[in-house]
């Protein structure tokens, strides 16, 4: 593990832009899609219907009152330590732009929007790089004790790592925000290792998503968790009327105790769909395919000899993966794979096998 000083809002050597849906478009929309990580069989129709009847009401501005409240009861907090936005990206943009901060880190790898947002705003961005050999989990001292604005995703994208909770509360200190990208929390069964909801962490900031498990990355929808002064200040840097009236309505729909039991099931058939992809992606150790475990989100990280070979013969075979060199720590040797259904999934490990070298 260790700190890299990017060079100020240069170039940095990756792409920080790309990501997995580049890989579905144009002469890919016909693939077999696991290279994005929303779920493959949402929105549900009963969430659709519910997004549909929102259409007569497009007359008049949105009006996210019904919606934040509905967040806020769903983690048990008040209303003003809530702020809805047109997805999680959204709220990278959000934070780069308001916070007042002198020395940004982000812990790769992960997601890499919440660089490029601090980027694009002007601040200069240090990267503490979590290392394979440690399975890419997080050391708290690694990270400089004059950052004062920590980014983390937790479970992590691509790693598919979830680092336990007090392992990131102990980033946390006076004068410090602490952001945890928790987009993918609500596909890990139970949501252990949760923060969403904490009060008692100074600086926590919690960002969640609602279109990953719920379908929904055409329509923009998450939110921030955070206290009432980072709310405020967030608020002000936002357009007016930034998330739409059928974005509020899911937001609305997706925090409901029925949505809250269906996407607990959907965890657990993840979880037993991933499993499958691990298993059939073990079998093939000894062509030097490795999974980096145990992983806890919709995806795994996989690094393979000659991924980007490999990659491009998948594509012939009608399959579509994330790759992994665009994301800081890693190289060209790494793909990500997103958890499909047990017959896609032995469909891709076949496939797999048959253009390995």
């Amino acid at each position: 593990m260790r700190t890299e000083d990017t060079g100020g809002t240069g170039d940095t050597g990756h792409d920080l832009r790309h990501h997995g849906d580049a890989e579905v478009r144009d002469d890919g929309a016909a693939l077999v899609d696991l290279a994005v990580n929303v779920r493959a069989d949402t929105p549900p129709l009963w969430l659709r219907e519910e997004i549909a009847g929102s259409l007569a009401a497009l007359a008049a501005y949105p009006d996210g009152r019904t919606a934040r409240v509905a967040v806020a009861a769903r983690h048990g907090l008040p209303v003003e330590r809530v702020l809805l936005t047109a997805g999680a990206a959204e709220a990278f943009v959000l934070l780069a732009r308001a916070l007042k901060v002198r020395r940004p880190v982000v812990v790769h790898p992960q997601f890499t929007e919440p660089e490029a947002a601090l980027r694009d705003a002007g601040h200069s961005v240090d990267r503490v790089l979590l290392r394979e050999t440690d399975g890419f989990r997080l050391d708290p001292a690694a990270v400089p004790g004059d950052a004062d604005l920590v980014v983390i995703g937790n479970p992590t994208n691509p790693t598919s790592v979830l680092h336990p909770a007090d392992t990131i509360v102990r980033l946390a200190r006076p004068g410090r925000t602490l952001v945890v990208d928790e987009a993918f929390m609500d596909a890990v069964p139970g949501e252990r290792e949760a923060l969403a909801g904490r009060t008692d962490v100074p600086g926590l900031v919690v960002l969640r998503s609602l279109t990953k498990t719920w379908g929904l990355a055409g329509l923009r929808i998450g939110y921030v968790l955070a206290d009432p002064e980072t709310i405020v200040a967030l608020e002000r840097a936002q357009p007016l009327w930034p998330v739409s009236t059928p974005a509020l309505t899911a937001a609305e729909a997706c925090v409901a105790p029925r949505a809250l039991a269906e996407a607990a099931h959907a965890a657990h058939r993840i979880a037993a769909d991933r499993a499958h992809l691990v298993a059939g992606l073990a079998a093939l150790a000894d062509r030097g395919v490795r999974v980096v475990g145990p992983a806890e989100g919709p995806f795994v990280l996989v690094r393979m000899p000659g991924a980007a070979a490999v990659r491009r013969r998948l594509r012939e075979l009608g399959y579509a993966v994330r790759r992994g060199d665009t994301f800081p720590g890693l190289g060209t040797d790494w793909v990500r794979v997103a958890v499909r259904d047990r017959a896609t999934v032995s469909g891709f490990v076949r496939a797999l096998s048959a253009v390995l070298p």
